[in-house]
C-alpha cells in the first residue's frame, strides 16, 4: 500500500534554488512548456484517482485471496448483506467511474449473468443462494457444488454467459430506437463481460466448460492471462490469475491422484462434448461480434 507524503516546504526566507532563466517572467504570448511551468521544490500535481486506487485493490484481492472461503460462507448468513443491499453498494462504488445510470445498468445486467448459473444449479438438483455482489470483483452464487460431474459443471458455468449474453442483446432494440450512445455502450460492456467470463481459465465460466472439453486448456488459458496481465497491468486481472493458478494446480492434481470416483468426474460423453464445445464458441463468436457492431468510436479533445 503506498501513500502520498506532501513534498518537503522551503522556509520562506530561503532563496528558491534551480536555474535562475527557468524562473524568470515568460515574455508576453509565450507558453511555457509544461515540464518548464513546474518549479524546483514546487510538489508534483496529485495523481489520477485510477492510479491511486491500485494499491487499495490490491490490498483488497490479497484479503479476499485468504479470507474469500469465509466470506463467502459468512455471506449467505448475514442478513444485512443481502441481495438487494450488495447491489446498492456495487452500484454506488461503479458510479465513482461510471455515474448512477450506467452503473445500475451494468450491474442489472450482471444480475442476470450469475441468475443463468442460479437457474441452472437449481435444475441440476442443488440448492443454490441468490447473487451476492462484491464492488469491482463482480458477484458470487453459494453452492454445495457444481454437479455430479464435468457435464453438469459446464452446463452450470455456461448457463451465465447465455443468460448474460441473451440479456445484453434484449437491449439492441432499445439502442436502435433511441439512438443513443448510452444503450451501446452498455450492450458493449455487457457482451464484454461475459466474454471475459469464457476465458478458459477456473473460476471463470470459461474454465468449467473446459472441465468437460479438456481440462488441459487451463494452461493455455492460465498462459494468456498472464500475458494480458503483463500488458496490461490491472490488480483485478493478477487476482485472477493467482485464484486461477491455485484452483489450476489444486484441480489438476487432485485429477492425476484421484480414484475411480475422480477419474469419473471427468469422463464425459462424446455428444455432450461436442454440444459444450458448440455452445462455447457460438457464445465467444456472437460476443465478439455484438461487441464490433456496438462499439462506439471517441475522438479525444487535443
Amino acid at each position: 500500500m503506498s501513500q502520498l507524503w506532501p513534498a518537503p516546504s522551503r522556509p520562506a526566507s530561503e532563496p528558491p534554488t534551480g536555474d535562475p532563466a527557468a524562473l524568470q517572467p515568460a515574455p508576453p504570448g509565450h507558453e511555457p512548456p509544461d515540464h518548464e511551468q513546474v518549479l524546483p521544490g514546487r510538489p508534483e500535481p496529485p495523481k489520477p484517482l485510477w492510479r491511486r486506487s491500485i494499491g487499495w485493490l490490491a490490498a483488497a484481492g490479497l484479503l479476499l485471496l485468504k479470507f474469500g472461503k469465509v466470506l463467502l460462507l459468512l455471506l449467505p448468513k448475514a442478513k444485512i448483506l443481502t441481495t438487494s443491499g450488495t447491489m446498492l453498494v456495487s452500484i454506488a462504488a461503479y458510479s465513482l467511474i461510471w455515474g448512477w445510470k450506467f452503473a445500475a445498468g451494468f450491474v442489472l445486467l450482471l444480475f442476470v449473468h450469475e441468475m443463468g448459473h442460479v437457474i441452472q444449479l437449481r435444475r441440476e438438483g442443488i440448492e443454490a443462494s441468490a447473487p451476492m455482489f462484491i464492488p469491482f470483483l463482480g458477484a458470487a452464487v453459494m453452492a454445495k457444488s457444481l454437479g455430479n460431474d464435468a457435464t453438469a459443471e459446464a452446463r452450470v458455468g455456461l448457463a451465465g454467459p447465455i443468460l448474460g449474453t441473451l440479456g445484453a442483446l434484449a437491449l439492441v432494440p432499445v439502442a436502435i430506437n433511441t439512438g443513443d450512445d448510452f444503450w451501446y455502450a452498455l450492450v458493449f460492456v455487457g457482451l464484454f463481460l461475459n466474454l471475459f467470463n469464457l476465458l478458459p481459465v477456473v473460476p471463470l465460466d470459461g474454465g468449467r466448460a473446459m472441465a468437460a472439453l479438456s481440462p488441459r486448456f487451463w494452461f493455455v488459458g492460465l498462459f494468456g492471462l498472464a500475458l494480458l496481465t503483463f500488458t496490461y497491468p490491472n490488480p483485478i486481472l493478477l487476482l485472477i490469475l493467482l485464484l486461477g493458478g491455485y484452483e489450476t494446480y489444486k484441480r489438476w492434481k487432485a485429477r492425476k491422484e484421484g480414484g475411480d470416483e475422480v477419474q469419473a468426474y471427468y469422463n464425459v460423453k462424446r455428444a455432450h462434448r461436442w454440444a459444450i464445445a458448440a455452445v462455447y464458441l457460438t457464445l465467444i463468436v456472437v460476443c465478439a461480434v455484438g461487441m464490433e457492431l456496438t462499439h462506439i468510436e471517441r475522438s479525444i479533445p487535443t
